[in-house]
This record gives C-alpha cells, sequence and structure tokens, in this order.
C-alpha cells in the first residue's frame, strides 16, 4: 500500500512538473533576448548591408538612447532620455562624457553653422547646444502656443530645421497647448512655418538625396508617410510610403535615414527595416535592443551608428549614407 501510495504521490509531482514546464518554456522562449541577424526580403538587400557584417557593441549601460550624431573629433553625440543628459560617447573605448544634464533631450542634428541642435522635449523647444554645454533656445512656440515635446530633427536642402512635435514626452502635468501634432520648419530667421498636422504622432523624417521628397513616419499607425516638395518648401500629395506592423512590444517606426541611393532606414519593430525608393521592404536588420535612432558617420558615410536601448552599435555597410550638408 505504501509503495503505491508513493508511486501515486510520484506520478502527481511529475505531472505537475511537466506542466509547468509547459507553461514556463514558452514564456521564458518569450523573454530571450534578440540576437543579431540579417532578413533580406530582395537580392538588393546584400548589395547594401554585407551578408557577413558583424554588429559592434560601442557602449552600453545608458538608459534609453536616442539621437546619434557623428563627429569626426572620433566620438558621437547621443541624447539619454531616462539619464535626462546628452553625451560624448568615444568610438574608440565607449567612454561617456558629459555634455550638458537637460530634461529628456531627444532627437538631434548638426545645423549648417555647426551647432548641435537638440528636440529638448522637457523644454518644449528647438535647441542650440555649444562646446561647452550651454544651450539657446530658438524656438519654442507656434502662433504663441507653446510646442508638445520636439521629437527628432533633421536639416534640409535649403538649410532651415526640420522638426516633428509629437506629445509622446509632453511633461508629465503641463497642458497641450496646440490641439494637433504637427511638423514644422524653422527657418533662419526664427520663423515657425506648419508643413502638416495630418499626422497622428509625427516621429522620424527625413529628406531624399535630390530633395523632392519628404518622408516622415507616425509611430501610432505604424507607417511611413511620403510627400512631394514645392520649390517653395511646402508638402503636397501625401501618401503611404511604408507599413511597420508588428507585436505590442515590438517597437515602432521611429528614427529615419536614407542613403546616396534614396533607400531608406528606418528603426521599427524588431530592428531597422530597409525600404527601396519605390516603397519596397527590402529586409531588415534584426537587433538585440530595440532601435530609437540611427546616423551615418565615419569619412565615407558607411557606418550605421545605432541608439537602441540601453546600448549603441556600429554596423559597417556597404551602401554610403546622404548627409545634407
Amino acid at each position: 500500500m505504501m509503495k503505491e501510495l508513493i508511486k501515486a504521490n510520484t506520478l502527481a509531482i511529475l505531472s505537475l512538473l511537466l506542466l509547468a514546464a509547459i507553461i514556463l518554456i514558452p514564456a521564458i522562449a518569450q523573454q530571450s533576448p534578440r540576437k543579431f541577424e540579417l532578413q533580406p526580403l530582395s537580392p538588393k538587400f546584400t548589395t547594401l548591408i554585407p551578408r557577413d557584417a558583424k554588429l559592434e557593441t560601442i557602449a552600453t549601460g545608458l538608459g534609453f538612447t536616442e539621437g546619434p550624431i557623428w563627429d569626426p573629433a572620433g566620438f558621437l553625440y547621443v541624447s539619454d532620455e531616462e539619464l535626462n543628459k546628452i553625451f560624448r560617447v568615444y568610438l574608440s573605448d565607449g567612454r561617456k562624457e558629459e555634455l550638458i544634464s537637460l530634461g529628456d533631450p531627444d532627437g538631434n542634428t548638426y545645423d549648417r553653422l555647426g551647432r548641435l541642435i537638440d528636440c529638448a522635449s522637457g523644454l518644449r523647444a528647438i535647441i542650440a547646444v555649444s562646446k561647452d554645454g550651454k544651450y539657446k533656445i530658438l524656438a519654442d512656440r507656434f502662433e504663441g502656443k507653446k510646442f508638445n515635446s520636439p521629437n527628432d530633427v533633421i536639416v534640409g536642402p535649403d538649410g532651415a530645421l526640420y522638426f516633428t512635435d509629437p506629445t509622446l514626452d509632453l511633461p508629465k502635468g503641463e497642458k497641450q497647448e496646440i490641439p494637433f501634432q504637427g511638423v514644422y520648419r524653422l527657418d533662419k530667421t526664427g520663423k515657425v512655418s506648419l508643413l502638416t498636422k495630418d499626422l497622428t504622432q509625427p516621429n522620424g523624417l527625413a529628406f531624399s538625396p535630390d530633395g523632392r521628397k519628404f518622408y516622415v513616419d507616425d509611430s501610432e499607425q505604424r507607417n511611413i508617410r511620403v510627400y512631394d516638395v514645392t520649390p517653395d518648401r511646402l508638402l503636397t500629395n501625401g501618401r503611404i510610403f511604408g507599413e511597420e506592423p508588428g507585436q505590442k512590444d515590438d517597437g515602432v517606426p521611429d528614427g529615419i535615414k536614407v542613403d546616396h541611393h534614396g533607400n531608406v532606414f528606418v528603426t521599427g519593430p524588431k530592428g531597422i527595416w530597409i525600404w527601396s525608393p519605390d516603397g519596397t521592404h527590402l529586409g531588415t536588420i534584426v537587433l538585440p535592443e530595440q532601435p530609437a535612432n540611427l546616423a551615418w558617420g565615419e569619412r565615407d558615410l558607411d557606418v550605421l551608428y545605432i541608439t537602441a536601448t540601453t546600448s549603441v552599435y556600429r554596423l559597417k555597410t556597404i551602401t554610403r549614407g546622404f548627409v545634407s550638408k
């Protein structure tokens, strides 16, 4: 009788362990970190990214990285939205040097004067940051109302600054004054012009190399829009360029860069999606951490620097990037 009882208990325990394994194994697998992987969908993909590409970790241990900008002096400017700082991250050893402590810095670019331009979400402003860590507000209002939380900024072919203003980082407790989430142009005189307000959550943006097309993604709608640019710098004929669907925690369209052939590189679900100029999805670069933004760097602009959650990565490419000057 005792042997039968022990046997029955043993079987019951084994059954419970098996059931626990069935429940836990998928959950553990789901939580496993992603691995770097190339997922080509077209032969053209491998003319842009080497088949044997290696992903290098430049720096890690940050909070939430954004706004990478390469500097020929051998470092990247990187925003950290959790640590509320902009750093110089040195490429040789990953050393981080604080430039400025600033509430929720976001996308960055250089203007035609060589100044670092930052989307200061906490200040609800576009600012210029000097090399000694001082800043100047270039614009913080449209028609007398405060911006929501500027997110990403680029220099256009005309030398003006173009930026998006979603409510993604609207400071807690502060009121939204502009009743939409717009895309704007800031000229050298300080004039702010609304380009479009037809996106629900505008984020990354870029011009085509010839300046005739303007890309901006909508993180909420998980798509990328493209517009034609008129000679007087207005946007017309807005349409869907591409969709980047994914699961809830896979990431959304965010930073955008283009190469010199006009291919469009967009951070999105699980990595960087590469699109041809005609809107064909050529493939995806899957990354270990969810990327937010990217920048071309080095002498030939054939390296992608990627800000992805807590880390900064480097990826050598075959294609060369396009950077407006």
